[in-house]
């Protein structure tokens, strides 16, 4: 076999006169007659081969002497076809057809004097050719190794590889994190999402649970002496893939001791300044901050994407001095409650610049099934026209309600002839998600998204701090960490926290956490918290989650005992690397820049993985399945 000297994009005009080795696939056959022309591709580009009975025969004679040594050689070129695997020698030559600009190796070709034909390929379901037509991805995922031929796809792992090199030499290398592996083979911890769980044939009737994250781990290196803490991890959570989650995924993890939140924070802006400099040569300007309470109240979700401005506005006030029976109704509810409050009725505006032209009938009618699937009642709408003297008039939906407040009201919401106000009535909780999904949808009609550029941007980061300690769970009804079980109060909550008791909602609602996440154009590209270290905190943070101590020493017995003897201060974030190279690379679905990423129930269609195990595997396991098949 030939072994390769240069790259199929490595050749420029300096090689000419020069005999080289390529290796690669056949990108391209054209056969002209007399001569055959292949691109050949490898992951560093394409060069243009040629084969030339004429020359290849002169070169030949002149090495060989043997002057008819090339002529077999044209009949297996011949034969050659998409996607064989091939290797060649021969001569670097200025282009004699003219010079292709679209290609690096655009001014040279290489004559052929000795082709290898290191495997033929079947017919191929499509070609991996980025310019042609791509089959639906459920064929691409069944045939990822053709599907990661791709130019694109090349560029992807790339950009992956040189993604976790920046990384650790951020943090390895300029500011001392030590690189540590945790364990894959874990306990079952409460941390939200449901877990995979793996049985244990040693111990019959236990199970380890794959990790959601090294959570617990990094924070016993805290208390270890390993005071800087970092690993490119993998990830599970048996939940629902979607464009942005896949059940397993990689994390940048890190941690830090004797630190506070305002140190964390600069660290990590740090980093996401170097990653985007490195990666694609833009400089972020400093990172913005905004409160969870604000980034709700204005854009109705705790990860907002501030590249339109489209905010929300309560309008709880103005909106009890009208006569719509609706906002009456609703604001009879929970008005003794806090303002925050998620059962305290409220309504909410979002004004949207320019919507009476663009959002027809049938457009906002959707809005309110888009609504109904957050558990809100509907949408109401008004549009503000021109009347027949230029003043501002409100025509359809609830106008007549408003109508009398006019003045008022448009004042209220800052509406301008020509725009649309949208109306959602309802508790806190409920009307503040369901306008925030509304708000996302409007962008997208009115076309206010800004698509991604040649490198992704442009890109719009946000730090969203002092997230809730708590939240309900709507399933269970029970109080849930909203980060986790491990973050800690923020400094000035602390008494209102100790006092706290699990039946007084009203003030585990109210209850601030040192959390911190950062946002990427609505995408939460990080999150963590400022960890608790005191064995007291934690174990009432155990209780207002409804464990016993029995329970708590049961699942945490080790931290519990490892905050005991002299825990430090700690912090830490985790960034999800598959998110971070989706917007490097401009995509908006995860599975894009996976190497082998699964469908939308969690399939691997390459490998069909998962599969059925044995009834020896099972046996050997101590486990049985409950699963009946349905007869076809």
């Amino acid at each position: 076999m030939l072994i390769r000297t240069h790259t199929c994009g490595e050749l420029r005009d300096t090689h000419v006169g020069q005999t080289v080795n390529l290796s690669g696939w056949v990108n391209a056959y054209r056969d002209h007659g007399n001569l055959i022309f292949i691109d050949l591709r490898d992951r560093y580009g394409l060069t243009q081969l040629v084969f030339d009975p004429e020359d290849a025969n002169e070169a030949g004679a002149a090495n060989t002497g043997d002057k008819h040594a090339h002529t077999g050689m044209m009949g297996d070129a011949d034969k050659l076809r998409n996607e064989d695997c091939i290797a060649v020698r021969g001569v670097v030559r200025i282009r004699r057809g003219g010079e292709n600009p679209k290609l690096p190796t655009g001014k040279v070709e290489i004559v052929v004097q000795q082709l290898d034909v290191l495997s033929k390929t079947d017919n191929p379901p499509f070609l991996p050719d980025d310019n042609s037509t791509l089959p639906n991805e459920e064929i691409r995922l069944k045939h990822r190794y053709l599907d990661l031929r791709r130019p694109s796809m090349q560029k992807v792992l790339g950009t992956r590889s040189k993604a976790m090199q920046v990384i650790r030499n951020y943090f390895a290398g300029e500011n001392r994190f030590l690189e540590v592996e945790t364990p894959i083979l874990y306990k079952s911890t409460p941390e939200g999402a449901r877990e995979f769980l793996v049985p244990c044939r040693n111990m019959p009737g236990t199970f380890y649970a794959l990790p959601q994250s090294p959570q617990l781990f990094k924070q016993i290196l805290m208390m270890s002496g390993c005071d800087r803490y970092m690993q490119i991890c993998r990830c599970f959570r048996d939940e629902d893939p979607r464009a942005d989650r896949q059940p397993e995924f990689s994390q940048v993890d890190l941690e830090m001791s004797f630190v506070r939140r305002d140190q964390i924070t600069e660290m990590m802006e740090g980093f996401v300044r170097r990653f985007w400099k490195e990666m694609c040569g833009y400089e972020v300007p400093t990172i913005q901050r905004m409160s969870y309470r604000d980034a709700m109240e204005d854009y109705g979700i705790d990860r907002p994407d501030t590249r339109y401005d489209l905010k929300i506005k309560d309008i709880s006030t103005f909106a009890a001095r009208t006569e719509f029976g609706v906002f009456k109704s609703v604001l009879e509810k929970g008005q003794d409650r806090p303002r925050f409050n998620s059962k305290r009725g409220v309504v909410k505006a979002m004004r949207v610049p320019g919507g009476a032209d663009k959002l027809t009938r049938k457009i906002t009618d959707g809005y309110s099934s888009l609504a109904q699937r957050f558990g809100a009642g509907g949408v109401a709408v008004v549009k503000v026209i021109k009347a027949e003297d230029g003043s501002p008039k409100l025509d359809t939906g609830i106008a007549k309600f408003l109508e009398p407040l006019k003045a008022d009201f448009i004042r209220e919401v800052g509406a301008q002839i020509g725009d649309t106000v949208l109306f959602v009535a309802d508790t806190y909780a409920i009307a503040t998600k369901a306008i925030g999904e509304l708000r996302q949808q409007v962008a997208r009609d009115m076309g206010m998204i800004p698509k991604p550029g040649a490198e992704g941007g442009p890109w719009n980061f946000l730090w969203v701090l002092d997230f809730p300690m708590f939240e309900k769970n709507k399933e269970t009804g029970k109080w849930i960490a909203m980060h986790h079980p491990f973050t800690a109060p923020r400094d000035d909550q602390r008494d209102l926290f100790v006092n706290a008791d699990v039946n007084d909602d009203d003030t585990l609602e109210s209850i601030v956490s040192a959390g911190y996440d950062i946002v990427l154009n609505g995408s939460e590209i990080a999150g963590g918290s400022v960890r608790i270290h005191d064995r007291a905190v934690q174990a009432k943070v155990f209780q207002l989650l409804g464990l016993s101590p029995e329970q708590a020493k049961e699942k945490f017995s080790f931290l519990l005992e490892a905050l005991s003897y002299g825990a430090p201060p700690h912090a830490g974030i985790a960034f999800g690397l598959d998110r971070l190279i989706m917007h490097i690379c401009g995509t908006d679905n995860i599975r894009d820049v996976i190497a082998f990423p699964k469908t939308q129930i969690g399939a691997d269609l390459m490998t069909r993985a998962p599969s059925k195990a044995t009834d020896a595997q099972l046996k050997d396991l101590h486990v049985a399945s409950t699963w009946v098949e349905k007869p076809s």
